[in-house]
């Protein structure tokens, strides 16, 4: 079971002037018992834990992350598994799980949010359900005990800001870039820039994602956002070197973010 909450966790980063480290891996990727080994790794690093459910059509993501979903569907992998996968896991930092709206529509939203909530899972990403677009499901996901977590673009301003951050629980994610996930070589110059302007929308706390693949990143991350997501640069780690390089490549974002809170703050 995911142990504390959202709140909790984020409420106990504040006090440590902690950034939180935020690993996402896809469930199922590159195999099941990989795949759950790297989970349970990933939680001795990190703060919070972001599970991808794989998708068939995954548009938001780029060429890794589309890769690891393939490759888990071609195992076997489905979301009903995945839920059993996370409550095998037994982690102790709370779950987000990130998902397509398609896969819980067949599930049934009630019934998903029931059993997601069951297997201890703290929070729930859609990414392709842009705020607004189906007031039904964000009523249900609200009334239940998993947080609605919201995808904040650069390209987000004004109102529609306004509108995304006042109906998001739990955190914001704030993409760091346009276009889909992936490592990248560099960061955002206008970043500062991009997350003064969302905090002056809300006061829930910002996590950066998207492109963060190096520990100087990393640390660079760390001293603009409440939290720092890596994903494709750690789906391919496990790829290519298994559950230890998981380990490793958190190791050392995880130095770099605690130096970069020492230095800043």
């Amino acid at each position: 079971m995911s142990e504390p909450g959202l709140a909790a966790t984020w409420a106990s980063l504040r006090r440590r002037h902690r950034t939180a480290l935020i690993p996402y891996l896809t469930a199922g990727h590159p195999d099941r018992g990989r795949s759950l080994a790297a989970l349970q790794a990933a939680a001795e690093q990190a703060d919070l834990i972001e599970v991808g459910v794989a998708f068939s059509d995954p548009l938001a993501d780029g060429p890794t992350i589309q890769a690891s979903s393939f490759e888990s569907l071609r195992q076997g992998m489905t979301l009903p598994l995945t839920l059993e996968l996370i409550a095998e896991a037994r982690l102790r930092i709370p779950v987000v799980i990130f998902s397509y709206l398609n896969p819980i529509l067949r599930y049934g939203v009630e019934r998903f949010l029931r059993d997601a909530a069951g297997v201890g899972a703290a929070g729930l990403l859609l990414t392709d359900l842009p705020a607004g677009e189906d007031p039904a499901v964000e009523e249900a996901v609200r009334e239940s005990p998993l947080d609605l977590i919201r995808l904040v673009a650069p390209t987000t301003t004004g109102p529609r800001l306004r509108e995304v951050a006042a109906g998001a629980e739990g955190f914001l994610y704030l993409v760091a870039r346009l276009g889909v996930t992936g490592a990248s070589s560099s960061l955002a110059d206008d970043l500062p820039q991009y997350l003064s302007r969302v905090r002056t929308a809300t006061q829930l706390p910002l996590a950066l994602g998207f492109g963060i693949s190096t520990a100087e990143q990393a640390a660079a991350a760390a001293r603009l956002a409440d939290g720092v997501v890596v994903g494709s640069a750690l789906v391919e780690t496990l790829a290519r070197e298994g559950p230890a390089g998981v380990t490793r490549l958190l190791a050392a974002l995880r130095q770099a973010i605690d130096q970069s809170d020492r230095d800043h703050p």
